[in-house]
Order: structure tokens, then C-alpha cells, then sequence
């Protein structure tokens, strides 16, 4: 199973390649599907942000003092 951020990645290099498929005029094929490509990149990016496992660092519990920089 890969890690919820490399398949984040993943569906954002898919969401890049769709709009470069829709707005090339070579290859019709990629331009008909080329908003379904951004979309399935778009479901994947939404669904690994909302299953995604959340790392909690120490630093995130402690509260920041007062008057300190």
C-alpha cells in the first residue's frame, strides 16, 4: 500500500498531466479525456487528504509561552 503523501503527489503530477492533455491540440484522444484525467486526479488528491493519517510532532502539543520569540 503506498503512504497517503506519496499518493498525493501522485494525484497532483496526474491533475498537471491532465490540464497539459487538454490543452494540447496534437493528440484528440487526450484532449476529449483530458478533464476526466483532472477530475480522477481531483477524487485522489480530496480522498488522501481526508483518509490520510495525520502526524502529530511534539511541538504541536505545547503551547507557546508568552513573550517569547
Amino acid at each position: 500500500m503506498m503512504r497517503s503523501d506519496t499518493l498525493q503527489r501522485v494525484a497532483e503530477i496526474v491533475m498537471v498531466l491532465g490540464i497539459v492533455a487538454l490543452c494540447q491540440p496534437w493528440n484528440f484522444f487526450l484532449h476529449r479525456y483530458g478533464l476526466t484525467i483532472i477530475l480522477i486526479g481531483l477524487v485522489t488528491f480530496l480522498l488522501t487528504n481526508w483518509f490520510g493519517s495525520k502526524v502529530v510532532t511534539e511541538d504541536d502539543d505545547v503551547l507557546p509561552e508568552e513573550g517569547r520569540p
